[in-house]
């Protein structure tokens, strides 16, 4: 883990070289800002992942799909502090936005896994017990009976439904679920216009006085690094019992020590068992973040004003609180600044309608396509 992150440190500060001549770049000593570089997309496999990301054959019990927790209409979040999860539990930490999710360095809270390995994480999220519990081995039988599927399979892959071209199906739609004609990546591109007076001065404020930009860096706005940001506990974990337990459920399969007393959420330690890291969380993409509330991983800032006033307040308390947090002073007409151009960070409204279920069929002259 030392070495992922010496490996993190050294592509910032060379993103900081890389970057000082860019319009969105800041000081020579801090990290550049620009938009996000298009993903090349095999249509047909995206096309068909679309179908996948919205069928709840997909979940064990086939009652919710990846669209539950990943919501169009929602930020493609589910606009809950604490996120639901499987039927017959609930979950212990706040839903992150799928939207421009194949740029993550990690996409979930703790780093567990990669962003831009999509299907290791669509594994991960299709056969976690909490989130859609499902054994691939069944999934695919499932699909095997829809015709429209078999159909579809042979177009993307040549081949019939598996499991595994199935993860590769929903990564490769992961890719076109990004952001659309955002005022700040107009602005970067070179339209003068594209962000208000008051959004230019928040944006000198972010990566100024306010210092955002040490660790809401790069294309995807955030350094993909773990912080402790003191964070105030969401006491709603501990007072019910179905998230307490899917938390020490998640713990014990991680291998976490004492698992069986942990009150709160321990973060990063779950991956480095550092104690240093205990409640450290990787930092969040700001894009489309006006969507996407309530914030931080526990969802215990409702707005983006408390966001705000958090950072200016010089963050939480704690003991391993990351240095950089300090009182940022900011006057109201400079919150506000920031505010309205963190509310540039986020483009038209990405919305897509589920398709139609496709029902199981009977299949006439069944012929099986080799691996």
């Amino acid at each position: 883990m030392k070495n992922a992150r010496n490996s993190s440190i050294l592509l910032i500060l060379c993103a900081a070289v890389l970057g000082s001549a860019s319009l969105a770049a800041a000081k020579d000593d801090v990290p550049a800002i620009g938009p996000l570089e298009p993903l090349e997309v095999n249509t047909a496999r995206a096309e068909l992942g679309k179908e996948l990301f919205f069928d709840v054959r997909l979940s064990g019990d086939a009652a919710i799909s990846c669209a539950t927790c990943h919501d169009p209409t929602k930020g493609w979040a589910d606009g809950l502090p604490l996120s639901k999860a499987y039927p017959g539990s609930e979950y212990f930490r706040n839903a992150k936005t799928y939207l421009n999710s194949a740029y993550a360095r990690y996409f979930y809270w703790d780093g567990r896994l990669s962003g831009n390995d999509g299907a290791t994480l669509v594994r991960d999220s299709i056969t976690e017990t909490h989130f859609l519990n499902m054994d691939g081995r069944l999934m695919f039988l499932r699909l095997q009976q829809v015709p429209e599927y078999v159909e579809m399979f042979q177009q993307a892959f040549g081949a019939e439904p598996s499991f595994g071209r199935v993860l590769k199906a929903v990564a490769e739609f992961q890719k076109t679920v990004v952001s659309r004609n955002v005022p700040f990546d107009n602005y970067a591109a070179g339209d003068k216009d594209a962000l208000s007076k008051d959004a230019r001065k928040g944006l000198k404020l972010f990566r100024g006085k306010a210092g955002c930009i040490q660790c809401h860096n790069g294309s995807y706005f955030s350094d993909g690094e773990p912080h402790n940001l003191g964070v105030a506990e969401n006491e709603d974990i501990l007072n019910t019992p179905l998230r307490h337990i899917t938390m020490r459920s998640m713990f014990k399969f991680m291998g976490v020590d004492g698992f069986e007393n942990v009150k709160t959420d321990v973060g990063f330690y779950t991956v480095s068992k550092n104690d240093a890291d205990r409640g450290s969380f990787v930092t969040p993409t700001l894009r489309e973040l006006t969507r996407t509330a309530p914030y931080m991983h526990n969802g215990t800032l409702a707005t983006l004003d408390d966001v705000i006033d958090f950072y200016n307040q010089g963050g939480g308390a704690g003991d391993r609180t990351d240095p950089r947090l300090k009182k940022l002073k900011l006057k109201d007409s400079e919150r506000r600044q920031l505010r309205v151009f963190l509310e540039a960070l986020s483009g038209d409204e990405v919305i897509i309608e589920p398709p139609a279920f496709k029902p199981y069929q009977v299949i006439e002259n069944w012929t099986e396509v080799p691996n």
